[in-house]
């Protein structure tokens, strides 16, 4: 292409989405768990194969991972990510799409299943990105990587899929490009020099008491009471033990204990989520998790000493400068007024960075809103954004389909373009 912008090649080379939300329907009614996304996988390399643009097509790595690689010319690798897992949740938004489906989770547990979190819309904006700028090839050169990564929400598919080999079979990228839907305007796109998002780390807590008749729990060690005093003390070390001005968070997402109600268990389950932005501030909180927990259990008459396990650990997602100053220029010439480039830095948490750190390559990774945009003013001006805005992982969290599956395809090629456009 000659001196063209992106944005009015963009212009020039649009796609028709009606087949892309249809299948975006399709991927949100038949979501997977994390490891388990064998059929998402299927529909995902059939339909690539389907478009016949010459992408050399690699399954099954690390799992249900895959990537395409379009080869156009001499130039930079660029790699655009999606992730394809769901979440154990009953959807409760009333779409004629909502998901009904239930699987077995790794304790051989029936979940509800939904794609709570947006991968749904990764995967097709991905899809469709991937035809429209094989589509466009004419007017860039160089290798465009599309990968679609599986068990995402547990924190392990991209490292699954590099310890599997993934850079012997597809080019090292010069840069590696993700995006997120999250509960902001839809339209919107945000993104910033730096950290995004942030680190977590994930545990399974055991602890140990002695059961018995609940008519007696004088003969027993109770690890429910065990367990409720350990939670009540864990949430205390944000407002007592951390700074003010520091960032932490310590949820307690799961407690378990026992089968019925007269019977006081032998031992009690906690999964603790911390998230935090700083190393020093990690070090703190997880040493106080550790000390709580212990200390709980010994004042409480605990038969052993409690089994504190990491269940998942991500790392903190940063935005290298080399790629994100490009993208920040490339979004605010395209979306203008709708691209926020100092976006606050999430509290969520994702594992899309080490697709780049891991071969020492520059990340970007940027969000997009998925909220009807009447609905946000209307709840904006009453001041209820907080209580009436379903966020990723609620049950009733539903994105608008437009605009939203426009402007992560549109992100997603304008990222891809601003590294691999050039000068035929």
């Amino acid at each position: 292409m000659t001196d063209q912008s992106i944005k009015s090649l963009l212009a020039s080379s649009t796609l028709e989405l009606h087949s892309y939300e249809e299948l975006y329907k399709h991927f949100h009614s038949h979501p997977e768990l994390s490891l388990q996304e064998e059929s998402t996988a299927a529909t995902i390399a059939s339909h690539i194969r389907s478009l016949n643009a010459g992408y050399e097509l690699h399954t099954f790595i690390g799992g249900h991972g895959l990537a395409g690689i379009l080869k156009n010319g001499p130039g930079k690798t660029v790699l655009l990510r999606a992730d394809m897992d769901a979440l154990p949740v009953k959807e409760q938004t009333g779409l004629e799409y909502a998901s009904k489906v239930t699987m077995r989770d790794d304790d051989g547990l029936t979940k509800s299943v939904m794609h709570a979190c947006g991968h749904d819309f990764h995967i097709t904006s991905l899809l469709a990105a991937a035809e429209r700028l094989a589509r466009m090839r004419d007017n860039w050169q160089g290798t465009l990587i599309v990968l679609f990564q599986p068990n995402e929400e547990r924190g392990g598919g991209a490292e699954a899929m590099v310890k599997d080999g993934l850079y012997d079979k597809i080019p090292t990228p010069d840069v590696c490009l993700g995006q997120h839907v999250m509960a902001l305007k839809a339209g919107h796109v945000g993104s910033t020099v730096g950290t995004i998002m942030s680190e977590s780390d994930r545990f399974k807590i055991t602890l140990f008491g002695r059961g018995g008749h609940g008519s007696m729990p004088h003969r027993t060690v109770d690890p429910v009471v065990m367990a409720s005093s350990v939670v009540l003390k864990l949430h205390t070390i944000v407002s007592r033990e951390v700074d003010a001005n520091e960032f932490a968070v310590v949820t307690v997402g799961k407690l378990h204990a026992g089968h019925t109600e007269n019977i006081i268990a032998d031992e009690a389950e906690i999964r603790v989520d911390v998230r935090t932005q700083k190393s020093e501030v990690r070090d703190r909180v997880l040493n106080a998790v550790r000390r709580i927990v212990r200390a709980e259990c010994e004042a409480s008459g605990a038969t052993k000493e409690p089994l504190i396990e990491k269940s998942a650990k991500f790392p903190m997602s940063i935005n290298d400068e080399a790629a994100a100053k490009p993208i920040e220029a490339a979004f605010t010439d395209f979306f203008g007024q709708r691209f926020d480039p100092n976006i606050a830095c999430s509290n969520a948490s994702e594992d899309f960075s080490i697709l780049g750190t891991s071969q020492n390559r520059p990340c970007c990774f940027w969000f997009f809103g998925g909220v009807d945009e009447k609905t946000w003013e209307e709840k904006e001006m009453a001041g209820r954004l907080a209580e009436d805005i379903p966020v990723n992982h609620s049950p009733f969290f539903a994105p608008a389909i437009q605009p939203t599956l426009q402007t992560g395809v549109d992100a997603l090629c304008v990222g891809a373009l601003t590294f691999l456009k050039n000068s035929r």
